[in-house]
């Protein structure tokens, strides 16, 4: 009998196991879906695949912090694409909620829609890391985690994004560039940093520092904190030429409408400046390019939820899918803006101006999303 004992408890113990050996997605070879749409960040990026299911989906959305016009934006986004023709269909039920800027809230809230029976769940990472355990309970669930924008420092969940560490480097290289027009290879950079502990922050702050020490020139460095939010950056630029008195270059992660306003209230020459792609900045750029505002605009898109969307639903109908998502970097110069194309007068300032993906199907239109509120779905 004792035998009989150890072999049954043997057995419900491989039972029991058996659903965590073959839960979450497995490793495959490429390509994977829609590669026009789903590019691989570089040749060694690996391909995952989960278990395909019968639609339609459970998906939600958790975000951290939502106190800037980006964040605002992306849920509005989110809303929009959900009953977007191209995907609604595939959607029985979708929740959005906001979390803050607190770890454990965040990881609580995507533990819930897990324990809720969702098949999905799309997220910004409040931080780069911690979120093995949540990683673990969507695998053992079999539930489609996709971090996007701040993204995690794993590869075990497939992660959509535009190459931050690149954006920095561009935005570096664009001020080293317009200074060396004027002759100068030395001077004073303000860097307007984003939001603190976020992997987007991090990365865009080294490629820009990474730039300017490739250049050779002597720069002095401020560097002041603006969470990529108008008037929080416009405070801090506003209160650093109180300090310093003259900047050559500013580097400004976001929150660009903001910076170039208080150089215009302080008197402050036009000097270059790399920025984001909120249009007021666009706007702004055009309106004073004659005056040396020669700027650079970089769009990290709220669109990247829609593509984080679809990319979900895609793994969950069985695809391979690449696990780290390249989306394309869309770049505007001084020289380059044009009404009604890459900025729109009759737009909102803190309208981002790119939410359009052709490749992937993906146009969203900024009435239809203007249309939307930023409060949870719940």
């Amino acid at each position: 009998m004792k035998r009989i004992r150890i072999a049954s408890l043997a057995l419900a113990g491989l039972l029991l196991a058996a659903p965590l050996a073959h839960a979450g997605p497995k490793v495959v070879s490429g390509p994977g879906a829609e590669p026009e749409c789903f590019a691989p960040w570089n040749s060694s990026t690996k391909y995952l695949q989960w278990e395909a299911r019968k639609g339609p989906f459970k998906v939600a959305v958790v975000n951290g912090f939502v106190g800037n016009t980006w964040r605002i934006q992306m849920i509005k986004t989110a809303k929009a694409f959900a009953e977007d023709p191209a995907i609604k269909g595939k959607i029985s039920e979708f929740k959005v909620v906001s979390t803050g800027t607190d770890a454990p809230a965040q990881l609580g809230a995507i533990e819930d829609f897990i324990n809720q029976g969702f098949d999905a769940i799309v997220t910004i990472a409040v931080s780069p890391d911690g979120f093995d355990r949540v990683i673990r309970l969507a695998d053992r669930n079999n539930v489609v985690l996709v971090p996007f924008d701040n993204v995690l420092d794993t590869d075990k969940v497939m992660q959509v994004n535009e190459n931050q560490l690149e954006m920095g480097l561009m935005f570096g290289q664009w001020v080293v560039d317009q200074l060396a027009k004027q002759g100068k290879t030395s001077g004073k950079i303000l860097e307007v940093r984003g939001l603190p502990g976020n992997s987007v922050d991090r990365d865009r702050s080294i490629g820009i520092n990474e730039a300017l020490d490739k250049s050779g020139g002597k720069w002095e460095r401020v560097s002041v904190v603006g969470n990529w939010d108008d008037g929080t950056a416009q405070k801090v630029v506003a209160d650093a030429i109180a300090v310093h008195g003259h900047f050559d270059a500013v580097a400004a992660q976001g929150g660009t409408t903001g910076v170039v306003q208080a150089l215009l209230d302080s008197g402050h020459p036009m000097v270059p400046i790399a920025g984001e792609a909120e249009n007021g900045y666009r706007k702004l750029v055009a309106k004073h390019s004659a005056k040396g505002l020669h700027g650079i605009s970089i769009g990290q898109s709220p669109g990247l939820v829609a593509i984080a969307m679809k990319a979900a639903v895609s793994a969950l109908e069985g695809n391979a899918m690449p696990q780290l998502i390249s989306v394309p970097l869309p770049v505007a110069t001084y020289d380059t803006l044009k009404d009604g194309v890459n900025y729109w007068t009759d737009l909102p300032d803190n309208f981002f101006t790119v939410n359009e993906f052709p490749p992937c199907g993906v146009n969203i239109t900024g009435p239809a999303i203007m249309a939307q509120s930023e409060k949870d779905v719940k």
